[in-house]
């Protein structure tokens, strides 16, 4: 018996799936998005049509994605890697070409009922193609100059597309991502050392590049750049986010000043309330206690993620998931250092809260793949 038909014959079938679905992650990641529709009902003003309506429907959409990717075998997924990178990168060409602009920024394709931003999608098909590859890569092939360079080649090509759109925040976490699935999948220290190597000259390339024709960077980059540094700089321009953001974080206190009493929010004191600085908004109303509640939460969803990684034995699911999870990690670790100022506002949504469809939507299908790892492992 082949490892494949192993796979198939030892896998649940029929209603079975349903109870070996891990419900308790489902249930913590339904309740991260609770918290999210509540604070999107108190930024509107108890207006429930405006952001927290779509929103809820927008989640229970990506629950059905869920439970369809869920219930449809992993070795199915595995096959369907490549082909779901594929469409992902037309995607990302089709936004040169025909996409949105929004803030400055050409991220987006109109799809009419929605707008689909193609770089949240190749975050998971990213994580497909390069467990998919490393799974049927030989161990002795792992960390060969020619084999190290397929999944560089696979990483390095979207990265540029979306740092084109432009779009910092994704670029970073898909680079990331990208490594971190290599780094689990065995590929040689060395390599990394090079890279580290290169980031630091990129990184002071960047500084000493500002101001001549061929600078790396755009001109509002940085400003954000300057913006991270010293805040306080330009307090009613470039600063004013960031400012309002740790205004509404210390005002909350221990206990918060109670729901829909905010007043950075409520008062409009504070932009993007609805998307990347929501966790301040959950911080003024309901303090620390609500704040670090939240981040418990988090912290389950990833306890949940590396248990099953640890309880899978097949090499493309235990891949899969650590991707998944770096990727989840990744948007709560920039999202909460951006508007916290400890990182610069790079537009990285946090997940479950902040409104919008493409990163929910891209964030159940990436839970879908999980649950199928869990329901589909080998027995």
């Amino acid at each position: 018996m082949s490892f494949l038909e192993y796979r198939v014959k030892t896998a649940p079938t029929g209603f079975s799936k349903v109870f070996a679905l891990n419900w308790a992650l489902l249930l913590v990641v339904t309740a991260v998005a609770a918290i999210g529709w509540l604070m999107l009902y108190s930024i509107s003003g108890g207006r429930l049509e405006v952001w927290a309506e779509p929103q809820m429907k927008r989640y229970v959409l990506g629950l059905v994605v869920m439970f369809i990717v869920a219930f449809t075998p992993i070795w199915f997924w595995r096959s369907m890697s490549g082909f779901a990178y594929g469409v992902s990168m037309l995607l990302l060409l089709a936004v040169e070409f025909f996409g949105s602009v929004g803030m400055g920024a050409q991220r987006w394709i109109d799809l009419g009922f929605m707008r689909l931003q193609p770089s949240e999608l190749m975050k998971v098909t990213l994580v497909m193609a390069l467990a998919s590859y490393y799974d049927m890569l030989d161990d002795k092939k792992i960390s060969r100059p020619l084999w190290v360079l397929i999944p560089v080649a696979l990483i390095v090509a979207p990265t540029i597309l979306v740092l084109m759109q432009p779009n910092l925040g994704t670029s970073i976490m898909l680079l990331v991502v990208g490594a971190a699935v290599m780094f689990a999948a065995g590929v040689s220290l060395w390599y990394f050392g090079a890279v580290l190597a290169m980031v630091i000259a990129a990184v002071a390339a960047v500084f000493l590049t500002r101001g001549t024709p061929w600078q790396l960077l755009h001109n509002y980059q940085y400003t954000r750049i300057d913006t991270f540094l010293n805040p306080s700089a330009d307090p009613l321009g470039a600063g004013y986010n960031i400012i309002q953001a740790k205004i509404a974080l210390g005002s909350g206190g221990w206990a918060g000043k109670g729901f829909m009493q905010g007043t950075q929010s409520r008062l409009n004191f504070l932009p993007e309330k609805h998307t990347d600085f929501i966790f301040t908004t959950l911080a003024e109303e309901f303090g620390f206690v609500g704040a670090f509640s939240l981040l418990v939460l988090y912290a389950l969803i990833l306890i949940f993620l590396i248990v099953a990684v640890i309880q899978n034995r097949d090499r493309f699911s235990q891949l899969l998931i650590i991707g998944v999870a770096v990727n989840f990690f990744l948007y709560l670790v920039i999202n909460l250092a951006m508007v916290m100022g400890m990182a610069p506002v790079v537009g990285v949504p946090l997940p479950l809260l902040s409104y919008g469809g493409s990163a929910t939507l891209v964030i159940m299908l990436a839970f879908g793949l999980v649950q199928s790892a869990i329901v589909h492992r080998l027995r």
